[in-house]
């Protein structure tokens, strides 16, 4: 497998630092509003990763944090005159609904949270200055970016340049303008910890670096996040947790790109601002996952309601491919293979093997995504209710456990419409022979498979909600 090295600007062959594990860190969300479109790419493209690592046979361990404590969430309590507690336990819950809807993570997944870290972020702060690589300001401690070793190789941004025109937080006690800020004097009416330095909080960018090396360690595999977080955010990680631990902080740093809207950068003063809460009033939350894996992750994609509307029929024709297949399932019967059979068995494979192919290509879920189409439309072409079982079977399961990598496909099954009818049938002739009760349980096992039925002049007619 090769991945694309924002760090090395190149696709590299895939090692793990221990083989058979893999240790990934995404940057989640700052918890003081919902998510929007362009925070729920990474989430989506990252966490897919996730997944076709486990589907190679890799033991995942994969971390999305959330940052509880930040300017803009103290900002929030203020605005709505509550506590910070509130503010972040609001936007979690919020958070991890849209996570259900997105269909994002599962046992393999951690959510530590930065207020839960502080020893260890006080521990790594510590460390820093006996290195002499950090320095305390009446509270305020910050990191002294000479002692960072190739500062920039990351974002391939040249220090004295950014020393003279970089817009960064000015402050005369600073030794240097690019020096950033590991913990922060306390102010009234802030949350603030003890520390050696005296109460205060952590800065945003020794969070992520205290995280990952508390849960994955030193060097971990794959760092992940939006390519506007490259610099300072990551840049900055790599400098203090490098420094501290005198060893690589991530071999392979993935950046995706950014969204656009109707060709637009997303913005609040555009008017063109959307959250995946917003998404929800008019799609589900399924059609967004597969617009976000529909382009390479590190193109830029533009979201507009046509894009979307496109997504969600591309969407709806992969699930009648699959009900397809299952209603084959039904009607078909277990007999030997003919030779030709046996040779179909080879040609489905071969969509397996190019959806592997793509995402071992720098994880290119839009090529992934037309193997799987492409599948639909063998297997509507050539696959009729006198098939054999067997290779239905073969095919269905293919379908699932491709869809599955990139976490689509997953809502029940509707009822079909011939099981409908049979029902209908069965209860029209339960009202006949007077067995109410069992014309009664047939139409409230209808109505909780979305199916209600009218009783007309005309006979039965049902809708679906």
């Amino acid at each position: 497998m090769k991945l694309y090295n924002s760090l090395t600007r190149s696709k590299e062959e895939f090692i793990p630092v221990e083989k058979g594990k893999v240790n990934m860190y995404n940057c989640g969300p700052t918890v003081y509003n919902y998510i929007h479109v362009g925070n729920a790419r990474p989430l989506v493209v990252f966490d897919t990763l996730r997944r076709f690592l486990i589907y190679k046979g890799y033991d995942v361990k994969f971390v999305v944090n959330f940052t509880d404590i930040d300017d803009k969430i103290i900002n929030k309590a203020n605005e709505e005159n509550t506590t910070v507690k509130n503010i972040t336990e609001r936007y979690i819950e919020a958070f991890m609904e849209d996570a259900k809807g997105l269909n994002l993570y599962d046992y393999s997944t951690i959510n530590p949270k930065a207020t839960d870290h502080i020893s260890q972020i006080i521990e790594f702060i510590h460390g820093l200055i006996k290195k002499d690589a950090a320095y305390n300001v009446d509270g305020n401690v910050y990191f002294r970016i000479e002692k960072a070793k190739d500062y920039g190789k990351l974002s391939k941004k040249n220090i004295d340049d950014l020393i003279s025109g970089a817009r960064v937080d000015v402050s005369d006690e600073k030794e240097n303008p690019m020096d950033f800020a590991l913990w922060k004097k306390e102010k009234e009416g802030e949350p603030s910890w003890d520390s050696p330095w005296g109460k205060g909080r952590p800065g945003w960018h020794i969070e992520c670096s205290v995280m990952a090396k508390d849960i994955l360690g030193d060097t971990i595999d794959i760092h992940s996040g939006g390519e506007d977080l490259q610099f300072p955010h990551h840049e900055n990680e790599i400098a203090q947790s490098e420094t501290l631990n005198e060893k690589p902080f991530a071999n392979y740093w993935l950046h995706n790109g950014m969204i656009t809207v109707d060709n637009q950068k997303m913005s609040k003063s555009l008017g063109n601002f959307f959250t995946v809460k917003d998404v929800t009033k008019e799609y589900d939350l399924e059609v967004l996952r597969f617009f976000l894996l529909s382009a390479h992750y590190r193109s830029p994609i533009n979201f507009s309601r046509d894009v979307m509307d496109q997504t969600k029929n591309g969407l709806e024709r992969l699930y009648n491919g699959k009900k397809q297949l299952e209603y084959l399932l039904g009607k078909t019967e277990d007999r030997e293979l003919s030779k030709e059979e046996e040779k179909m068995f080879m040609e489905v494979d071969k969509f397996k093997d190019e959806f592997i192919k793509s995402m071992e290509d720098d994880l290119n879920t839009a090529d992934a995504i037309t193997s799987i189409f492409e599948l639909i439309k063998y297997t509507n072409t050539n696959l009729y209710e006198s098939s054999s079982k067997k290779l239905i079977q073969y095919s269905y399961k293919l379908l699932m456990e491709l869809s599955k990598i990139l976490g689509i496909l997953t809502k029940k099954d509707e009822i079909l419409e011939d099981e409908i009818l049979e029902l209908i049938d069965k209860r029209t002739e339960a009202r006949k022979n007077k067995d109410y009760k069992l014309s009664d349980e047939i139409r409230d096992r209808l109505k909780e498979q979305g199916i209600i039925l009218e009783d007309t002049a005309d006979g039965v007619k049902w809708k679906r909600i």
